[in-house]
């Protein structure tokens, strides 16, 4: 797997939600539940957004969104999982 960020999504992580590429890729790593898709209207995306919720090294929850392309995943965003991010994944990955 190879994780793409673009400069314009790194900026937005960096700036915006205080995340940086190596928690992004720890929560890949720490991952233990299953992957949920973004079926609303407005985030569908061809191919699908897909997520998780993953704690870093330091267990800060994070959701992560991407887009898998071939061996590709392209990052869109990550950021605090909320309470009920956290719910939902639970209810829905595991």
């Amino acid at each position: 797997m190879a994780l793409v960020i673009s400069e314009e999504i790194l900026d937005k992580l960096t700036k915006k939600h205080k995340v940086n590429r190596s928690e992004v890729e720890q929560c890949f790593a720490n991952r233990e539940g299953g992957l949920l898709t973004d079926n609303r209207e407005q985030h569908k995306t061809n191919p699908p957004t897909q997520w998780f919720v993953a704690p870093t090294n330091k267990n800060r929850l994070l959701k992560i969104m991407f887009v898998r392309d071939g061996s590709d995943v392209y990052l869109k965003s990550a950021y605090d999982a909320t309470e009920e991010i956290c719910r939902i994944y639970d209810k829905h990955a595991f």
